[in-house]
């Protein structure tokens, strides 16, 4: 990024800045402040700010014009201290962080950005759902970064003083680390109930967590399988490798005669149940786990965007997301500033590249092009672009 191409870009920022009104998280005078500025370098980071320092966070933002903005996890006695083991910790919101280029099934390479974004989104719905249904989290912040991915800040009471280490429990759980079908198992010393094993019955935990999760995807099949005609129950039964004729004929009968066994978690009520239930297992890790980025999670002192500041890699907004929201919000269109709305700019492209924001598709050539504000602000921030003569 050539030097007229910063000063555009942090002059720009600044005008955002004095047109927007930011809110600071809860308890700003405990966290400590940070930003990167508009340097040669473009890492160049400012930290160890106390809210006594940043003053009044408009203006402040409007005077510095960063290109990123931060604010801790943390909360601390003196947040302003220039080493962590100096600031006296208290506590720390439990944040989860997305990152569409690290996410299982994403290309960077080839993947769209929109597309990359997509799937996020997608992870960020199962990760919600693990908050709110197995945690029963309900102070949750969902924010678009800006960038990458999405943030979750959950600042519920009883996460607040958590440390490292049962930080890392919670990581482990959303990511289904270490879990395995025979560690959800609950067995149970029976007798007389004409079981294969009747010493042993191996039940699901259908109250709550990963056996609650896996018993339901497994009972959604078998509701499927009794309601086809037995011919095609049987076909969609030996379909599963190891389920022959005889077997299926059998099985169909079991799952029937037995249901509510089933229906209270009981999977023992046939050897060739147990093994299904293991099937639907990892199908329900693989469908329902969120990879979230660990380290940002376990991490007490992390900084993190400031919600409603400019991303200055993209030059779109740190978004936060009402909760009823976020499945019909577009990154891409909802994040572009109205700052950058309504003017044209030239900008110099240094190789082609497509872009798809604010609602449109466009295709530059390698070139000087005229192109919307947001637009041209996007290619000029991930270095696709210099800010061209006017």
């Amino acid at each position: 990024m050539d030097e007229r191409t910063r000063r555009y870009l942090r002059g720009r920022f600044g005008d955002h800045y004095r047109q927007t009104t930011l809110s600071p998280p809860p308890a700003p005078n405990e966290r400590e402040w940070g930003y990167i500025t508009w340097s040669s370098g473009g890492t160049t980071m400012v930290r160890h700010n106390s809210w006594l320092e940043i003053g009044d966070l408009g203006g402040f933002l409007a005077d510095e014009r960063p290109r990123h903005v931060y604010f801790s996890a943390g909360r601390y006695d003196d947040p302003g201290a220039g080493s962590m083991t100096k600031k006296g910790w208290r506590s720390s919101d439990l944040v989860f962080d997305l990152d569409a280029d690290h996410l299982p099934g994403v290309d960077p390479e080839t993947d769209s950005y929109a597309a990359m974004l997509s799937v996020c989104k997608d992870v960020l719905l199962r990760l919600l759902d693990l908050l709110e249904t197995d945690f029963g989290f309900e102070d949750l912040t969902v924010v678009f970064s800006g960038g990458r991915g999405y943030h979750v800040h959950v600042r519920d009471e009883s996460v607040a003083e958590l440390d490292r280490r049962e930080r890392r429990e919670v990581v482990d759980y959303v990511r289904a680390n270490g879990l395995d079908f025979e560690t959800l198992l609950q067995r149970e010393t029976v007798a007389g109930l004409g079981l294969e094993n009747p010493t042993d019955k191996r039940s699901l935990d259908t109250t709550g967590g990963w056996g609650r999760r896996v018993h339901r995807r497994l009972l959604n099949f078998v509701d499927e399988i009794r309601e086809l005609p037995a011919e095609d129950a049987r076909d969609r039964l030996e379909s599963f490798d190891g389920i022959g004729s005889g077997r299926s004929k059998k099985l169909v009968e079991v799952l029937d005669d037995r249901y509510e066994e089933l229906a209270a978690g009981n999977v023992d009520v046939h050897p060739t149940v147990v093994r299904l239930a293991s099937i639907f297992a990892e199908e329900t890790f693989d469908a329902e786990t969120a990879p979230i980025d660990e380290p940002v999670t376990t991490d007490i002192n992390r900084l993190i965007r400031l919600p409603g500041s400019l991303h200055g890699g993209t030059g779109l907004t740190v978004t936060r997301i009402d909760r009823d929201a976020v499945e019909q919000f577009e990154p891409l269109h909802d994040a572009v500033p109205g700052t950058f709305v309504g003017n044209d700019i030239r900008v110099e492209v240094t190789e082609p590249v497509d872009v798809e924001l604010g609602g449109g598709s466009f295709t530059f050539s390698a070139g000087a092009h005229s192109v919307p504000e947001y637009v041209g602000v996007y290619l000029m921030a991930r270095g696709d672009a210099e800010k061209g003569t006017e």
